[in-house]
């Protein structure tokens, strides 16, 4: 197998920076990864890149919020009251976590004010794009069993269990 393709086990060695904020840059420690192309889903930038690629094959691409973190919606940042928070964990640009009815309320405190908190309920990561730079390592047909188990484990990350 000397190309990318449907069915392969493909391993990739990259590094990705994040923008965290507007010219404030986090790269994260080289790391490896091998999945079952074309059954183990990949965000779409990266499965375009590879495509058709070969074992020692470079890429470099930026990949938008939209497709690894989600857009930030600015209708997600609201002003809410402080009755039922905890006072305590009300901490300007910290994240607020509470059980409410059985339910996990989070969000990211914007502003405390006198009665009022303004809060943002957008993903942590929202907005955020990320660069990537790597190295196809290698290529191989994965077998039967492989593909099998990459199907059960990407349905199950479909309904929410992986």
């Amino acid at each position: 197998m000397d190309r990318v393709e449907q069915d392969c086990a493909v391993t990739i060695r990259f590094t990705m920076t994040t923008e965290i904020s507007p010219g404030v840059f986090k790269e994260r420690p080289e790391e490896e990864v091998r999945f079952i192309f074309g059954v183990e889903d990949q965000v779409p930038a990266l499965e375009k890149a590879l495509e058709g690629a070969g074992v020692g094959q470079r890429f470099s691409l930026q990949i938008p919020a939209s497709e690894i973190y989600g857009e930030h919606d600015p209708s997600l940042i609201r002003e809410i009251p402080k009755e039922g928070l905890i006072r305590q964990r009300l901490k300007e640009g910290k994240f607020y976590r509470q059980m409410k009815m059985g339910s996990l309320v989070s969000f990211k405190i914007l502003e405390v004010r006198p009665d009022t908190v303004l809060v943002d309920f957008n993903r942590p990561m929202s907005g955020i794009s990320v660069s990537i730079k790597g190295e196809v390592v290698e290529i191989r047909r994965a077998d039967k069993a492989e593909i099998a188990t990459a199907r059960e484990d990407q349905s199950r990350k479909k309904i929410g269990c992986g």
